[in-house]
């Protein structure tokens, strides 16, 4: 059996809700009606009874030889101006002097009369000769004494019919709203038809399951945005990357402390396509995708490690330029050795292999001997080869050493490279004659690096945006470098300053432990 729809349950669930309500509330409606009429009925003959029993009319006609022929008149006109069914005089005793059977006068009065005659009004409902009624008895007194009694009733059926007219009301106000219970009822079920798509409360159930378990599972991180810019769902990945604890749901994407360039991305309108953006932890991946009228969905990927493998690949591609490079100068100089043996001058070609292996040699065991770190010596061996085809001269300070240290070599490889590709960009550029000045020593209590270019530098608001993502001297495509290296700074909870001399000056100091602060302290980031 296929399962109902939450939508047809709901809506079968509030027609019996709505029909048990509008029942219950006209069966109790009818009651109180009933009630009101019969208590009315009786107040009615209460009134009547002891108006007639009042009349002086009623007194003067009991000392009277035949108190039925004044009486009879006066009792029905009574009776056709006040509505009631019956009003009957009688003696004490009971016996009729009224009734609207003239054939009844005379006869003893059914119904109880001892109240009356004890001086009280007596009211009930009786089996008379005109059929069950509510009635009054009520004492004629003269002299202080009971001297006739005057009875006067409605029947049942005159209630029931009074009752009948009232009913009618009652049933259209319970149909009207029995309809628009309904009518509400079928509008509130096709709105929740269209909400949940029309499936049932297991299968919403179901996909509740997945949706969590998905939401755990999936590596990626997972943001759900509003139209106005507030988190509505957030998953674990999503945290982590970007760095967030506790419940962020219902907060604006603003207020969680996000940097700029990735709040502005997410909040702007469009789509976002494998958008690189670098935070204090990672670097993310993000793509974001809108949804018509509800907000966006934004994914984010991991891509720490691949930059952090791309710094190592920078590494390897240093050790390939340099040999590179030194293949090209080798064939330069073989051929220089050959020539000079052609022209039978052997002396000078020994004496010109010799130096140049010296040389080479020299600049390889000068940076291999002071740098202990391979990945960096590799690095720099690298940079030079690639400065010298550049055109520009990149010297390893004399006070460059440093012993292998805790910090990983992927991240030394990530700031040392990108300032050093700026710094070879900003030299190329500058109007002095080319030059880079690379220091990496071991400073207690730490590693300082620092770069100095002979470039234009940077003025005030370039250095306070160096290392922002996206910023760049050159074209729109660049500008992740140093801001990778801001937040590889940042991790280690060191400090970058920037400073001016001929050109820009970066200089970069990391504590000796190597510990990873993610998600701790800021490093400092300075101009001057």
């Amino acid at each position: 059996m296929r399962e109902w729809s939450l939508a047809r349950q709901l809506l079968v669930l509030q027609v019996v809700i709505v029909a048990v309500i509008v029942g219950g509330g006209s069966i109790l409606a009818y009651l109180d009606a009933a009630r009101n009429t019969e208590d009315a009925a009786r107040r009615e003959v209460v009134a009547v009874a002891k108006s007639v029993a009042d009349a002086p009319t009623l007194v003067d006609a009991l000392v009277t030889p035949d108190p039925s022929i004044t009486l009879q008149p006066f009792a029905e006109a009574v009776r056709h101006d006040t509505g009631v069914d019956f009003i009957t005089i009688m003696k004490t005793d009971r016996t009729r002097y009224t009734h609207p059977n003239p054939g009844e006068i005379g006869r003893k009065f059914l119904g109880n009369t001892q109240d009356a005659l004890d001086g009280r009004v007596l009211t009930e409902t009786f089996v008379g000769t005109l059929g069950p009624s509510v009635r009054a008895v009520v004492p004629v007194f003269s002299a202080d004494r009971v001297v006739a009694l005057v009875a006067v009733g409605i029947t049942v059926a005159a209630i029931a019919d009074e009752l009948s007219s009232r009913l009618v009301a009652v049933v259209l106000v319970a149909a009207a709203a029995l309809g628009v219970g309904l009518i509400g009822t079928y509008f509130v079920s096709a709105r929740v038809r269209r909400q949940t798509r029309g499936m049932g409360p297991a299968r919403l159930g179901r996909m509740i399951d997945y949706h969590e378990s998905i939401l755990h599972a999936v590596h990626e991180g997972l943001l759900l945005l509003d139209r106005h810019g507030v988190v509505t769902l957030c998953n674990d990945a999503a945290r982590d990357l970007l760095g967030v604890t506790g419940g962020v749901e219902g907060e604006p994407l603003s207020s969680l402390g996000l940097p700029s360039s990735l709040v502005d991305s997410l909040l702007s309108g469009g789509q976002v396509r494998d958008e690189i953006h670098v935070t204090d932890r990672s670097v993310l991946v993000v793509n974001k995708s809108e949804v018509p009228a509800h907000g966006a969905v934004v994914t984010l990927r991991d891509h720490t490690d691949l930059q952090a493998l791309t710094g190592e690949l920078d590494s390897v591609k240093g050790f390939a330029e340099s040999l590179r490079s030194q293949a090209h100068e080798a064939a330069n100089r073989l051929h220089t050795v050959v020539s000079l043996i052609e022209l039978d001058r052997t002396g000078e070609a020994v004496q010109f292999a010799t130096e140049e292996l010296e040389i080479a040699q020299q600049l390889t065991d000068r940076v291999v001997g002071a740098v202990r770190e391979p990945v960096l010596a590799a690095l720099l061996l690298g940079k030079m080869a690639e400065a010298s085809e550049r055109g520009v001269e990149l010297v390893i300070t004399p006070d460059t050493h440093i012993e292998e240290t805790a910090l990983p070599g992927r991240d030394l490889v990530t700031i040392l490279g990108n300032l050093i590709d700026n710094a070879l960009d900003a030299a190329a550029d500058g109007d002095e004659p080319p030059k880079v000045h690379v220091t990496v020593r071991s400073d207690d209590p730490g590693v300082l690096i620092r770069v100095a270019d002979t470039g234009p530098g940077l003025d005030e608001d370039a250095s306070r945006a160096a290392f922002t993502r996206g910023w760049s001297t050159k074209d729109a495509s660049r500008g992740l470098g140093l801001a990778l290296v801001g937040q590889a700074v940042r991790r280690y909870g060191g400090t970058i300053e920037l400073g001016q001399e001929i050109g820009a000056v970066f200089t970069v100091r990391l504590p000796a432990g190597g510990q990873s602060e993610r998600g701790g302290s800021r490093s400092g980031i300075t101009s001057g």
